[in-house]
């Protein structure tokens, strides 16, 4: 059996994230949002298993990830939480969740540690939430912090371009990662930012960088799983790299079946009783 398939491997824990990136092993991060994929990205022994709320576009056909609630985000992580063996399970906290108040994200943090099972939780923003993040980590529960495109923020922003282009952001930027870092956070997602920026700040940060087109200098590598299996076609930005073309490969087996199924060739004599 080929090692990355080895079902002996040690569960990941957030203190091993730390261990990877002080001795420079880089970090493999994908989303899903079900328990038959969480499985097989398992076994094919991804690191770390964001169940993102992309969710809300991916498996809900959203345009943002604005509409999915806390409920959404519980059933989708609960599904993957009983796949992993081997991944470390980050939920994001989905928009409405933890803007309102500290108290309200505080508690939002703990259900979803409760009723989903995964080992930590995932939030957008910088030093303006840093008191919560603190607070969270006080209680028990990793937290990743996620900075530049943050997608909840895509109304303020104005769609999804690069951000941290100018000095001002950059510097916020680099601010707000400090911030986080104080606060506790395990790790930190940086999205769509200059590769030079992420670089700096994988540098100066102890926790690891998780990148999303942000070049390769960050500690590791975050992506959809939908994107990079090449599940759709309409959606290729610059950062993304389509490891397999499954649209093709399921339209063309449904396509099969249908033609199959119409000429009554299926199921044939061998495949009934």
């Amino acid at each position: 059996m080929a090692e990355y398939l080895s079902s002996s491997k040690k569960k990941v824990t957030a203190p091993l994230f730390f261990e990877m990136k002080k001795c420079g092993e880089k970090i493999s991060w994908l989303t899903a949002y079900d328990y038959t994929t969480a499985s097989l990205l398992d076994q094919a022994g991804i690191d770390t298993i964001l169940v993102g709320d992309s969710a809300s576009n991916v498996m809900h056909g959203n345009a943002t990830t604005l509409p999915i609630t806390v409920d959404e985000m519980i059933f989708h992580a609960r599904a993957v939480a009983r796949a992993a063996e081997h991944a470390f399970v980050v939920c994001d906290m989905p928009f409405g969740s933890y803007q309102i108040s500290e108290e309200d994200g505080i508690r939002n943090a703990v259900r979803i540690m409760k009723e989903a099972g995964v080992d930590g939780v995932k939030l957008e923003g910088g030093a303006e939430i840093a008191p919560m993040v603190s607070k969270i980590v006080a209680a028990g529960i990793p937290v990743c912090g996620h900075l530049g495109l943050t997608p909840q923020s895509v109304h303020q922003f104005g769609g999804y371009g690069l951000r941290a282009k100018e000095e001002a952001e950059a510097e916020k930027l680099i601010a707000d990662a400090k911030a986080l870092e104080a606060a506790g956070c395990f790790s930190i997602v940086l999205e769509k930012i200059p590769a030079n920026l992420a670089e700096k700040v994988s540098a100066i940060i102890k926790c690891p960088i998780i990148g999303i087109g942000a070049g390769n200098k960050c500690d590791g590598q975050v992506l959809v799983y939908a994107d990079m299996l090449g599940m759709n076609k309409g959606f290729k930005p610059k950062f993304l790299r389509q490891y397999a073309d499954l649209h093709s490969i399921i339209t063309d087996a449904v396509g099969k079946y249908v033609a199959d199924v119409k000429s009554s060739d299926f199921p044939n004599e061998n495949e009934s009783y």
